[in-house]
Order: C-alpha cells, then sequence, then structure tokens
C-alpha cells in the first residue's frame, strides 16, 4: 500500500511515519511545505490512502490561514482529480472548526471542501476534529502549551497560565496514531461526518501545571507519579521527551559508611520505597523487625545469606542468595532479619518496602537474629 502523507515534517507527520514504518507493506510518500505541485501530482498518481496532516495554525500573516489550510486542501483535491485517484482521504481538522475564528473558519472551509469531493468523487473521507494533541516531537512555543510547558520547566523558565481553571480537551499522540492505523485499515471510529480519537482528555489548565512541576521536582523527592492516571503516565512520558540532553541523569543521596551503603532511589505513597544496598565482605546488615512494615530482598550482585526468627521463637531461618541466580525473598512482619556478605566482592541488594521510610513513625525495633 502507498500511503501519501501530506504535512510529514510535522509533529503529527512524525509520529505517523514512525509508527508506518514498524508495518509491512508499507511505502511511504512524503510531501511537505517545500515541495512543489509537480511532485504533489505525481504523488497522487497511484497512492492508496492520504493522511492529510499539512496545515497552518501560526502564520506571519492571517491571509496564511485560508492558502494554508483551505488552499492546500483544494490543490490536493484538484491533483487528485487529475489522476481519477479516488483513494481514502483522512483529513486532520479541528476542534476550533466550530469557532469562530480565522484558523477555526479556514478548518471549516477545508472540512467542506473534502465533503464537497466526497459528494462528487465517492471517495472515502475521513475527517478528525482534533481537540489539544500533545506528546513528543511537538514544537514548544507553537504546537501546543503542553509542549510549552514541559520544555520551560524542564528547563527553569517561567511559564505563563492565563487561567488555572480553563478546562482542556487533549488528546495523547499515540491515541491519535493508534487511531489513525484503525482508520487505515477500514475502522475508524465515526461520528455522523466527523470522526474522532476515542480516547480524550479533560483537566484543568492549572492542574496540568501542577502535574508538569511534580514531574521536575520528582529527582528530589524521588517519587514516581500516579501511573494508573492515564492522564499522568501519558503527561510524565511526554515531560521526559523534553529534558536537555545533558540533563537525563540526576545524582542519588548515597549513605555511605564502613559497611557499604544505602541508597534510597524510588518512593511513592501507593507502591512503597526501592532501595539500593552495597555491602562490603564480611558485613552484616539488618538486625531488626517491623510490625506493619514488609520489604523484599533481591541479592543482585555477590552472595551472601538472609536470616530471619520470629521474634517470639529461637527457629533461625537462612535462605542463602547469589546474584548468579536471582531469588526473592520477603520479609514478613514479626520477623528479625538480617544479610551478611559472604562472599570475596561487594554484594549488591534492590530492597522494597511497602512503605517509604518516615522518622517520625520508623517502625523499626533493634534485636539481633
Amino acid at each position: 500500500m502507498k500511503v501519501l502523507i501530506t504535512g510529514s515534517k510535522g509533529f503529527i507527520g512524525k509520529n505517523l511515519i514512525a509508527t508506518l514504518q514498524q508495518l509491512d507493506n508499507i511505502e511511504i510518500l512524503t510531501f511537505n511545505k517545500n515541495d512543489n505541485r509537480e511532485k504533489l501530482d505525481l504523488l497522487t498518481q497511484d497512492c492508496d490512502f492520504v493522511f492529510h496532516l499539512a496545515g497552518v495554525n501560526r502564520p506571519i500573516e492571517e491571509k496564511e490561514y485560508i492558502d494554508g489550510n483551505y488552499g492546500f486542501t483544494s490543490q490536493l483535491i484538484n491533483s487528485l482529480t487529475r489522476n481519477n485517484n479516488n483513494c481514502p482521504i483522512l483529513f486532520t481538522s479541528s476542534s476550533q472548526a466550530i469557532l469562530d475564528n480565522l484558523y477555526g473558519s479556514s478548518k471549516k472551509a477545508a472540512e467542506e471542501e473534502i465533503l464537497k469531493y466526497r459528494d462528487v468523487s465517492g471517495a472515502k473521507v475521513l475527517i478528525y476534529r482534533l481537540p489539544n494533541v500533545f506528546g513528543k516531537w511537538s514544537k514548544p512555543n507553537y504546537n501546543s502549551a503542553i509542549a510549552t510547558f514541559c520544555y520551560n520547566i524542564s528547563r527553569g523558565l517561567p511559564i505563563t497560565v492565563s487561567n488555572p481553571n480553563i478546562e482542556l480537551m487533549l488528546v495523547y499522540i499515540d491515541d491519535v496514531i493508534n487511531e489513525f492505523i484503525n482508520a487505515l485499515n477500514g475502522n475508524e471510529n465515526y461520528i455522523g461526518d466527523i470522526c474522532e480519537v476515542p480516547i480524550i482528555h479533560k483537566i484543568k489548565l492549572g492542574a496540568i501545571v501542577d502535574l508538569i512541576n511534580s514531574f521536575k521536582n520528582s529527582r528530589q523527592d524521588l517519587s514516581i507519579p500516579d501511573m494508573a492516571n492515564p492522564i499522568s503516565k501519558k503527561l510524565y512520558s511526554t515531560y521526559l521527551s523534553y529534558l536537555p540532553e545533558n540533563d537525563f541523569s540526576y545524582k542519588l543521596n548515597m549513605n555511605i559508611d564502613h559497611r557499604g551503603s544505602f541508597t534510597e532511589f524510588i518512593k511513592t505513597s501507593e507502591r512503597g520505597q526501592v532501595s539500593v544496598n552495597i555491602s562490603q565482605p564480611g558485613i552484616t546488615k539488618g538486625n531488626h523487625w517491623h510490625h506493619t512494615k514488609n520489604e523484599k530482598f533481591l541479592v543482585v550482585s555477590g552472595r551472601g545469606v538472609i536470616r530471619l526468627r520470629r521474634i517470639d521463637t529461637n527457629e533461625v531461618i537462612e535462605y542463602y542468595v547469589s546474584g548468579d541466580k536471582l531469588e526473592v525473598v520477603d520479609i514478613p512482619i514479626g520477623y528479625t532479619h538480617n544479610i551478611e556478605n559472604l562472599g570475596c566482592d561487594n554484594m549488591v541488594t534492590i530492597m522494597w518496602a511497602n512503605e517509604y521510610f518516615n522518622p517520625n513513625i520508623p517502625d523499626t525495633y533493634y534485636l539481633e537474629v
């Protein structure tokens, strides 16, 4: 299948191409604003599907709205007509097509041109009125406010929020592309003459800013966003894509002493805490128990023994562990426990606790195993 994409260098175009390249039996034909009409006529000769993504949303002069949105749509239709090609067309319109502004009016005019072409030619047309689209590769200060917020906040630059109570309708770029692939396969989501992406998020502008700021702060407080919340999960992925390339990494606070080190890695109120424990050869750590706090130990390098004893008995239970055979050991409540490095090298243990450490309520009581 030959698939023509107009606006191929734009935000949606780049994401669509990246997905189509993973599919079999797809030949991608691209057209962007630097190409001429002769190329358009050539590409429309035998293409099997058109993703018409090209458009103008931030012109220098207002007349570019009509030229870029309605005018180019007419050129595309005329080119298909000259080549007697009635292949399906998917057009990315905007939710602003129902509003009284120049951008919305130009998109509405393009919609009407495409519907007129459908009625004359019998071609299948799919008009998607997209709300605010966010995700990787969107230009800050151009495509969306979210791109600008992610870019600026990740760099410590100021942002402007006109009204934090404004509610935005958002669609995530991956959900858009998934719907477009469905449409390519004849499984589009029609609502009358208009199609829509089925997964739409509603969220206030102020809540978006708060979330993005929390993503930046997560490097200090070691928190992880709520991944059960779809908008939080998608915004966090988007935020990471705007990190400066010299700022992908961040340091952790290693608590170092003669025994080795203990470093907190991740903290969440819902899923507990993950830490990295490094023990020097011959060192034993622990010898304490908990009422409610429970843990999981996973030795990933070196070898050692984990010892446990229920505090009201004398029986000691031993688990010999090694990075050569990964095995998780649960540490039940009411059992005093320790871990000893039996090897000649440092032993590295990943430790999970069901709650992050609260110095005011440590729930940790010293007792030799």
